[in-house]
């Protein structure tokens, strides 16, 4: 491998787990790294833009590029539809950026088979009650959907073995610091230091 090449970082939670809340503060705040738009079937949500939080398209369109294996994963979230492409993605990593996915644990799953040393996190909420304290928050959803977010939360939580870290988000502050540590002790390796700092060890070594 290349180590000018940058780290994939797969980055999956249960729905309420205040996932895309790390991911934005760890971006704002670490250089070097920037999560995939993902394309979605469902519809916007307030607030959101097309091209900047995902790529919304119709059930055809999904359909199409999914016939014409342009995504890297893709899966079925609720009566929802979500995929990666794969083309944007090869581009940053040889560019050297690093990249997260924001992606279920069945698509942490076909991009592990497609790169073996790409990094995963899974991120849990403290406690169920505070899963579902958050979710009656967003105000966005009926008792019903809660009632099924919280049923398919319980399931998606039982991969998190499937996974390299486990944050745990009952601290924000906390959570986003484990998170920037991960990210920093992979930039740490060895052959991406030796690369970075060849002139510095080239001069400590004459």
């Amino acid at each position: 491998m290349n180590d000018n090449t940058g780290t994939l970082y797969i980055f999956s939670a249960p729905s309420g787990a205040g996932k895309t809340s790390l991911v934005k503060a760890l971006l704002a705040e670490t250089e070097g790294i920037e999560v995939s738009v993902s394309h979605t079937t469902r519809a916007m949500r307030p607030g959101e833009q097309d091209g900047v939080d995902y790529h919304f398209i119709s059930k055809d369109e999904f359909e199409n590029l999914v016939e014409a294996d342009a995504f890297l994963e893709h899966a079925q979230v609720f009566d929802n539809f979500y995929g990666t492409a794969r083309s944007s993605i090869e581009t940053r990593l040889a560019a050297g950026a690093d990249v997260i996915l924001e992606i279920d644990w069945q698509g942490a799953r076909q991009v592990r088979a497609w790169k073996s040393d790409a990094v995963s996190v899974f991120i849990l909420p403290p406690s169920q009650q505070a899963l579902e304290a958050r979710l009656r928050g967003r105000g966005q959803d009926s008792e019903e959907i809660i009632a099924r977010r919280m049923r398919d939360a319980v399931s998606e939580s039982s991969h998190y073995a499937e996974f390299d870290y486990l944050v745990i988000n009952d601290q924000f502050e906390l959570a986003l610091q484990d998170l920037q540590a991960i990210v920093r002790a992979r930039r740490l390796r060895e052959p991406v230091q030796a690369q970075r700092h060849a002139a510095l060890l080239a001069g400590l070594l004459e």
